[in-house]
């Protein structure tokens, strides 16, 4: 068994909680930059006091609506300035907000706003308004629906701020302060790769712990004047606590909802670092690659790139040599420029989370001079338990344990951890949290590895073991990490429980298909269905395969494959909204060409 500590930074008082970020900002700070809101394709300031004001008006709406200290309140919405507005706005309530996904079914809702005995609701749209009044006579607890736009209801900011405009500001106050760090802050619903989801308990302490330690873990990144634009969903705790931590250290935030616009977004935004999973890195390597090729330069990105992971791989080798570095000052000014300007070209760093990176990914990226700050955690662990720093980087880990946590090894492999940042148990759930902690110690379910100086590998899931006919145990998650990190592959599971070998169901990205049929000669009409069983396609999946396969031994080794017809998504319950494989699920809708692959 291996533990490894991380001495807590500034501890959290017992009187504290999320409204004193608010009041300390608004009170020392007030004309800082706490946001640049987008209004009509302009990024408009929203000083310190500003957003306090903003805060305070709709706390005072919710008061006089009948939240209580305690009440639970759903918000349910795509990743905007009013997210983070309303999240502090029930604090300063005295309430207990409850993320919901955008991208939830009407019974998703239901489960969560019913578990929950939510009191109220927010909603972005018409359309989740219509899923809320689908099952509203099922909720029992909910009085109150309020709509942040749409086209027949009053805007939710404006109908509060009327509505408690005879409130004084002392109520908030008193009531935002009666507030302690034990107090509950959230109930952030798992995405549930099996089984309902569960609510997570995360109070003021975990969340200002979770804060700290960020700030403590990027002292560059999280300065006053540094600026972040969040475009993951705030429903996510890794979102919302990088959110918190920037609003924390005085960071400038700005938000954009549909990530089709992102790089517009980034360009006139120009944030100093970036948060994101390992799929959106994936996609701004894959998408310049594909460009590079289809212009006819993809011999000099090919180069660019192996000289951007060489160049990495040198910073943990005792640095680059001279011919190393004179390649790379080509390359910056031929080809990493102009990703780094992709990004807004000030971008410094990013930080990842939610699924393995990749380590030749992680190279290439620290390599152009954006490196990427993967680390580890779970709804129950705040978001990150573990990250890499930018003094203590370690491609292929996940970093040390963050300030105030604890992770050990267990005997049969699990990641165990321990903290100030581990929620406190799950909401209305007896039964599941104490098969999930044993004296503070919060079984992960995660398999990993401990070095010996803190830092911590993620090696699969225990309940993803796959156990081939043959005896052999395969951790999938490796394997299907490096076949989507090949552009013409999106999605990937592997598959051989109790079979005679490893294989793999293998989506392709709709988004470089196009150019992949055109660099090919295949007709531009032609479906992912019409040539699944192209020689080409297979070719490059294959080369994908072969590239995974070098991972692992040959009795873990991929022997087959099939190309589905189309993509896993979220609204056929295959991936969650943070883009987590339903196993289960895609099992049973693919049962059949999972047979198909053990019969040819």
């Amino acid at each position: 068994m291996r533990e490894y500590s991380a001495p807590a930074a500034q501890p959290v008082a017992d009187d504290e909680n999320l409204g004193d970020i608010l009041w300390a900002n608004a009170e020392r700070f007030p004309d800082a930059i706490s946001f640049r809101r987008q209004v009509d394709g302009s990024w408009l300031d929203v000083t310190a006091r500003e957003f306090a004001t903003q805060v305070i008006a709709v706390a005072k709406g919710l008061i006089e609506a009948g939240i209580e200290r305690g009440d639970r309140v759903g918000l349910m919405s795509k990743t905007r300035y009013e997210w983070t507005l309303i999240d502090f706005a029930i604090w300063a309530a005295g309430g207990v907000t409850v993320p919901i996904y955008d991208t939830s079914s009407a019974e998703q809702v239901h489960w969560i706003l019913s578990d929950s005995g939510a009191k109220g609701v927010f909603v972005e749209t018409d359309q989740h308004r219509g899923e809320v009044d689908s099952v509203r006579d099922r909720l029992g607890e909910l009085k109150y629906v309020w709509q942040i736009e749409g086209t027949h209801t009053a805007d939710a900011v404006e109908e509060l701020t009327a509505l408690g405009v005879k409130v004084a500001d002392d109520t908030v106050y008193e009531r935002s302060r009666s507030l302690k760090a034990a107090d509950l802050a959230s109930i952030i619903y798992t995405s549930g790769t099996t089984g309902r989801p569960k609510g997570v308990e995360l109070s003021h302490f975990n969340l200002l712990s979770e804060i700290r330690a960020d700030i403590n873990a990027f002292p560059q990144l999280m300065e006053q004047g540094n600026s972040l634009l969040l475009f993951l969903p705030l429903a996510h705790v890794l979102a919302r606590a990088i959110a918190l931590t920037g609003i924390a250290a005085r960071v400038t935030l700005g938000h954009t909802p549909d990530v089709k616009n992102l790089v517009a977004d980034l360009g006139t935004f120009r944030p100093t670092f970036v948060v994101a999973v390992p799929r959106v890195f994936e996609k701004v390597y894959n998408t310049a690659k594909q460009k590079a090729h289809g212009d006819g330069k993809g011999a000099i990105f090919d180069k660019a790139e192996a000289v951007a992971v060489a160049y990495s791989e040198a910073q943990d080798a005792g640095g680059a040599g001279l011919a190393l570095k004179a390649q790379h000052f080509l390359f910056d000014k031929l080809v990493y420029g102009k990703l780094r300007a992709a990004l807004g070209g000030r971008c410094v760093a990013a930080v990842s989370g939610g699924a393995p990176l990749g380590g030749r990914l992680a190279h290439f990226f620290r390599g152009i001079g954006v490196p990427v700050f993967e680390g580890y955690g779970l709804t129950e662990t705040s978001a990150a338990a573990n990250v890499n720093t930018e003094s203590a980087f370690r491609v292929g880990t996940v970093g040390r344990p963050v300030a105030g946590t604890s992770v050990r090894i267990a005997d049969d492999g699990e990641v165990l951890l321990k903290g100030d940042v581990v929620f406190r148990s799950y909401f209305n759930n007896d039964t599941a949290t104490k098969d999930s902690l044993d004296d503070g110690w919060f079984h992960t379910g995660d398999l990993g590895q401990l070095d010996d100086d803190g830092f911590l590998k993620i090696t699969g899931r225990k309940k993803e073991i796959i156990v081939t006919a043959g005896g052999k145990n395969v951790a999938p998650s490796g394997l299907e990490d490096t076949l989507r990190a090949n552009p013409v592959i999106s999605q990937a599971m592997v598959v051989g429980d109790k079979r005679p070998f490893i294989g793999a169901l293998v989506t392709i990205d709709e988004e470089f298909f196009p150019s992949w049929k055109a660099q090919h000669g295949k007709p531009a009409g032609a479906s992912v269905s019409d040539l699944a069983d192209d020689a080409d396609l297979r070719a490059a999946v294959q080369e994908a395969v072969d590239e995974a396969n070098k991972q692992v031994s040959h009795a873990e080794a991929i022997k087959k494959f099939v190309i589905l017809e189309k993509d896993f998504s979220e609204a056929t319950g295959e991936i969650t909204p943070s883009l987590k494989l339903k196993r289960n699920v895609v099992s049973k809708n693919y049962a059949n060409a999972i047979e198909e692959l053990y019969q040819k």
